[in-house]
């Protein structure tokens, strides 16, 4: 159990800015995360790792000569947001681009591919390379559907090494994804880990049993079976990964034995000792093998084995010097560069100044208002929306809805304060609920709010039809984004209907009011309803089946939020256009 810490929701940043106290001969904390203490010399293309806090040494812990040179670090297993990736990338960028690399989990490719739209809209260059080497979460048919797991640190360290070489951008990112494609990982949990503050664990299992197949966010495996000896486990993983053998693989492999948090080196040096000979026997030779914590998962008690197939590409730069605060190999030179940068900016840009109707200003109220209520209804139902999450997920939808609307919430206060009308105030809250929530919920949540703000916009309190409009460009903003259906087991199962029924109401002259409760009612049903449905989408997909007979937590919080969100946005519209009193 995480038993240091102060406020738990201020967990992440705190341990951030510890780390970077205590490295600051290597690294800077920079908004959105942390870059190298020292800028290069000479142009290099700048290799950022990214990804949710907890998984220490991943990912800050690798920035340094060899390797990364920036980690953008969002909130406890939650993706960062946009803003933190743009912020990340704005602060290392030396002038020969920048990649983005990190596991294949929705929220990461969501915001950092909005960060990356931005950045080649300003004329930096920018390249993804997702890793996907987490054999478990999906067959080889659908390898490009894997998460990445432990291969992130493979895949981290020769882009890092090829990039330091002074290879080019396009170079590097293919360097990245060919070793990705010969990576393979596969895990075992013994025990869940637990969130600063939380009195239990996200999962736990029998005596005697372990997970088999588990992700790094907390996960459950995909499977339980029984607790093996260490020479039972290591002829399973091994045997599993070899059967994933990429064709064309040569015999000299570079291999991690990973620890998730909580299990000993010396269980591992055991464990090893089951591994090694196995694939030595099966004609490898281990190069400059790895065993102990490089990917974790806050105290989780597990274990994952990675194989990478080298070849004459690959092979020099996994062997190549590095010098990290949690790596280092061989005889990695510091940067001697210029004076070490001390701080550098986010990449924002002054307000300008709000223009808005009278109409407009006084129904901002109302949008301040219903955000305020959503917060109250999200932080009372925080810990059973996290419950929920941990059947099938990582646990972390509570806590990264409550992060989304606190910051809703101020932001959009904020800029009413300072003149805002309706629209520029539910734009200013999504954006901020974008930024600060990180994650999958917290980019669509982020970009619905902004698309309904812009929608309303600025020149006079909405109509019913109005907020009804509003409300569709929120859900097709949403489904655009996230690519999700109906029948997915995602929040757009409970947002469909709301938005049909709200704009047929509507439509048939029902006041806004009423219209609005009728659609709540509806989400409310077609959320709870998602309890019988398999997940095709998000991390909850690989473990589908522990699913049924739990609603989908995010369908289940955007009913939630909708429904106290009504009184506030129909009270004015409501006595605007039909003339009912409050």
């Amino acid at each position: 159990m995480t038993k240091i810490f102060n406020d738990p929701s201020q967990f992440a940043e705190e341990a951030l800015a510890g780390f970077c106290d205590v490295h600051s001969d290597l690294v800077r904390q920079v908004p959105g995360g942390a870059a190298r203490r020292f800028r290069p010399a000479q142009p290099k293309v700048a290799v950022l790792a990214g990804g949710g806090s907890g998984h220490y040494p991943a990912f800050a812990g690798l920035i340094g000569p060899g390797l990364a040179d920036g980690a953008v670090v969002g909130n406890i297993f939650t993706s960062p947001s946009a803003q933190q990736a743009y912020a990340v990338a704005k602060a290392a960028e030396s002038g020969a681009g920048v990649i983005f690399t990190y596991g294949n989990y929705a929220g990461d490719v969501m915001n950092f591919g909005m960060a990356s739209e931005r950045l080649a809209a300003e004329g930096i260059a920018v390249e993804n390379v997702l890793v996907t080497d987490d054999i478990a979460s999906a067959p080889p048919s659908e390898s490009e559907k894997r998460r990445g797991i432990a291969g992130d640190f493979t895949v981290f360290k020769i882009m890092g090494a090829a990039a330091e070489s002074g290879a080019e951008l396009a170079d590097v990112a293919r360097l990245g994804r060919k070793a990705n494609q010969q990576t393979r990982t596969i895990g075992s949990a013994f025990a869940g880990c637990t969130f600063p503050g939380a009195e239990s664990p996200l999962f736990s299992l029998p005596d005697g049993q372990m997970g088999l197949g588990l992700g790094i966010h907390g996960e459950p495996g995909l499977f339980d079976t029984h607790l093996p000896s260490a020479r039972e486990l290591g002829r399973e993983l091994v045997s599993r990964l070899l059967a994933e053998t990429p064709d064309g693989a040569g015999q000299r492999i570079a291999v991690i034995l990973n620890g998730l948090g909580s299990t000993k080196h010396e269980e591992l040096f055991v464990l090893w000792g089951a591994v090694a000979p196995l694939l030595r026997a099966a004609g490898y030779t281990l190069v400059l093998p790895e065993v102990g914590e490089l990917v974790t998962s806050l105290d989780m008690a597990g274990v994952s084995l990675t194989i990478t197939w080298l070849d004459e590409e690959l092979e020099p730069l996994w062997a190549a010097p590095a010098e990290t605060p949690a790596f280092r190999r061989g005889n990695a030179l510091r940067e001697a560069g210029s004076v070490a940068v001390e701080g550098a900016s986010d990449g924002g840009t002054d307000p300008s100044a709000f223009v808005a109707t009278e109409g407009s200003r006084e129904y901002a109220t109302a949008c301040v208002s219903a955000l305020a209520a959503a917060r109250t209804s999200l932080h009372a139902a925080e810990e059973h929306l996290g419950r929920m999450d941990a059947i099938a997920g990582d646990g972390d939808h509570g806590r990264g809805m409550v992060r989304g609307v606190d910051a809703a919430a101020a932001a959009a206060s904020e800029a009413f304060g300072q003149g805002a009308g309706a629209g520029d105030v539910l734009v200013a809250a999504g954006d901020a609920w974008a930024d600060k929530a990180g994650g999958t919920s917290g980019v669509l949540w982020g970009a619905g709010l902004r698309a309904f703000g812009e929608t309303l916009g600025n020149s006079a309190a909405p109509e019913p039809e109005d907020l009804a409009k509003a409300v569709t460009a929120f859900a097709d903003r949403i489904v655009q984004l996230g690519k999700a259906q109906a029948g997915d087991k995602t929040m757009v199962d409970a947002l469909h209907p709301f938005a049909a029924t709200l704009t047929r109401a509507v439509a048939e002259g029902r006041p806004a009011g009423k219209a609005w409760e009728e659609a709540s009612l509806r989400a409310s049903d077609a959320a709870a309803g998602t309890a019988d449905l398999l997940p095709l989408k998000g991390r909850a997909r690989p473990l589908a089946e522990k699913s049924l007979g739990t609603a989908d937590p995010g369908a289940t919080s955007l009913a939630m939020v909708f429904t106290v969100m009504g009184p506030h946005f129909t009270t004015a519209c409501t006595r605007r256009s039909v003339g009912v009193q409050p």
